[in-house]
């Protein structure tokens, strides 16, 4: 068995330095690295691990990752003066050269690679890399976020090529996205890429959306890219370790990796000015302590970011010492994870169900969610989970794309935040049901919008006044549409079906129809997702609506989403009781159906029984199946 921490460190790396004024880079600075020495010096930390000498990374270990022209500008900026080296820092997203950054740079994949080579060939179980400039925002053509060649994507590719590795985990806990890392690997499957990051809804540096937790990778890497956003700052120990125990180690196990890298960032320790996060140094001992858990212990750790110069510090010792062997420190603080947490790691266990064996049985834990789009949210059970609302622009792109002739008012445009927030969180599966105030107009757009996603049968059931019919001659919409005249202009057939009755005053005859005919008919369908619209000039009350909403949860795996547009706050309220499954409602006095609303019924079964069988009750009904 190997033994023994390695640590890479050359001096020469602290040669990288800004040359003039810029309030974007300024943080990046030399005492990054040799603070942290220092503190590993001070701690006799040094002394006890194996020295393993930086090299140059070659030109040929870069372009594993990087293009030739990015490594050819990396070069020619060697002999730049500064107003040279300033225009070309000016291409790039927050980045700076110096005339030694090329040289330190490849001391920074070189020192890399010599720590992986140290750690595959058994010379020592594990280790560290002290380098920079850092590397996990640099992509394949372009430097970025203060990184030229990226370390530990080099890492990665140079593993896979000398050691013939099929299986690599890298762990990304800096604070900012690493999506250099995840564009070089977004189609692999051989590497399993994990990353938290301060993103605030697409708010912080790198304002991406492929930041978010539904950036799952792509073909073959489908599910192999993990992204878990901290939407709120302040994310202390507990919520960093509930990312591990609820996302990243469960993954990491049933991935079972050949080699553990991370892409080690400390400025999502406590007192980093990038990160506002509230973690203390010990966290990274234990984050530390689970990653040696795995690939047998083979774990690379490699330094990002990290600006405040104590904090930092404590966090890299903090680290070695784990990797050392040394007793795991007591964690500080509350052991509970904030709701904001909770709320991103269901988010990526449902993106993440259908590619993972231990996700596979898993129940969406939220089960009702809705928007506080009218500001009445606060009247509706505690049970129900506010989502944001979507952003005007992605909406303005989604409706001239799809939508265009079912959106005629400004007003319809502005709604649309709402009820599709709420509909994506269905169709994906991290919520079972939701309810939306909205004008029903709307529907249209959520019923294409679900076929669009792929759902083959919906089931939409709309009360009262409907403005905008949709299509469904291709059988993946199933219409009944219940109110109290019949609606000009369509008439009845198999995927469009009209059913006009307007509720007894004296009680609930609405049984009949629902018992009778619409729980059959949609059995017969069996949907995949269930919509239950209630519009101007309603024909039933609450009790009837109520209803509908109780039977109908037995369908789709329960998966109902309500668009209303009456926001009487006891419908609402009603609704969203039954949906959460709180105890059933009354749904008030029964009342026998008159004569003429049982042969309007009759009518009905007679019409669509043959295409709908479960409407069959009697043997003259014909054979109901071979």
């Amino acid at each position: 068995m190997a033994s023994g921490t390695a640590l890479v460190y050359d001096e020469e790396m602290t040669t990288h330095k800004l040359l003039w004024s810029d309030p974007v880079c300024d943080i990046e600075v030399p005492e990054r690295l040799s603070s942290s020495y220092e503190h590993l010096k001070r701690y006799r930390l040094v002394e006890r691990c194996v020295r393993v000498p930086a090299r140059e990374g070659s030109e040929e270990e870069i372009l594993l990752v990087h293009s030739s022209e990015h490594l050819e500008m990396a070069k020619s900026t060697q002999t730049m003066n500064e107003e040279e080296l300033k225009r070309v820092s000016g291409n790039y997203d927050a980045f700076f050269f110096h005339p030694n950054t090329y040289r330190c740079a490849r001391l920074a994949v070189g020192a890399t690679l010599q720590l992986v080579d140290a750690v595959m060939s058994g010379k020592v179980c594990n280790g560290m890399a002290l380098v920079r400039p850092p590397g996990h925002h640099s992509q394949r053509n372009a430097a970025n976020g203060f990184c030229l060649f990226n370390n530990v994507a080099i890492a990665a590719e140079y593993a896979k090529l000398e050691y013939g590795l099929q299986r690599i985990l890298i762990v990304d806990w800096d604070v900012h996205h690493g999506q250099g890392t995840q564009y070089v690997f977004e189609e692999d499957p051989s590497v399993l890429y994990f990353s938290w990051h301060r993103y605030e809804h697409q708010e912080f540096w790198p304002s991406l959306k492929e930041s978010d937790y539904d950036a799952v990778g792509l073909g073959r890497g489908k599910g192999f890219n993990i992204n878990l956003p901290w939407n709120k700052v302040g994310m202390g120990n507990s919520d960093y370790l509930a990312a591990f125990f609820h996302v990243l180690l469960p993954m990491a196990f049933e991935f079972d990796p050949e080699l553990v890298l991370v892409s080690s960032g400390y400025d999502s320790g406590i007192g980093d000015p990038e990160g506002q996060m509230n973690a203390t140094p010990e966290v990274f001992a234990h984050l530390t302590h689970f990653l040696m858990q795995l690939a047998n212990g083979k774990l690379c750790v490699i330094l990002e970011g990290g600006y405040h110069l104590k904090s930092l510090s404590e966090s890299v010792c903090m680290t070695v010492k784990t990797l050392l062997g040394d007793p795991v420190p007591q964690i500080t603080g509350e052991m509970a994870p904030c709701l904001s947490a909770i709320e991103s790691i269901q988010n990526v266990r449902a993106a993440h169900k259908p590619y993972w064996k231990w996700l596979m049985y898993e129940v969406p834990p939220i089960k009702t969610a809705t928007t506080d789009s009218k500001g009445s949210a606060h009247l509706l059970p505690l049970t129900v989970h506010l989502v944001k609302e979507m952003d005007k622009t992605e909406i303005k792109a989604l409706v001239s794309g799809f939508y265009a002739d079912l959106v005629k008012e400004d007003k319809t445009l502005l709604s649309l935040g709402s009820m599709l927030a709420i509909l994506d969180k269905i169709l994906k599966k991290e919520v079972c049901n939701g309810i939306a105030e909205s004008p029903t107009s709307s529907v249209a757009v959520a019923l294409r919008h679900s076929v669009h996603f792929g759902f083959q049968r919906v089931l939409c059931i709309f009360v009262g006044d409907m403005q905008i019919i949709p299509n469904t001659e291709d059988g993946r919409i199933l219409m009944i549409h219940i109110s109290e005249k019949e609606q000009s202009g369509k008439t009845s057939s198999k995927h469009y079906i009209s059913l006009n009755w307007k509720e007894d005053a004296e009680g609930n005859d609405f049984f009949y129809a629902v018992l009778g005919f619409i729980l059959p008919v949609a059995y017969s369908y069996q949907p995949n997702l269930t919509v239950i619209a209630v519009g101007p000039n309603r024909s039933l009350g609450i009790s009837g609506i109520s209803l509908l909403f109780a039977l109908l949860q037995g369908l789709a795996e329960s998966r109902i989403f309500a668009v209303i547009e009456d926001t009487q706050i006891n419908l609402m309220q009603s609704v969203a009781k039954a949906l959460v499954g709180a105890s059933t409602s009354h749904f008030g006095v029964y009342v026998p159906p008159t004569q003429e609303k049982v042969n309007k019924i009759k009518i009905l079964r007679d019409q669509f029984q043959q295409e709908w069988k479960m409407l069959q009750c009697s043997v003259k009904d014909g054979i109901s199946r071979n």
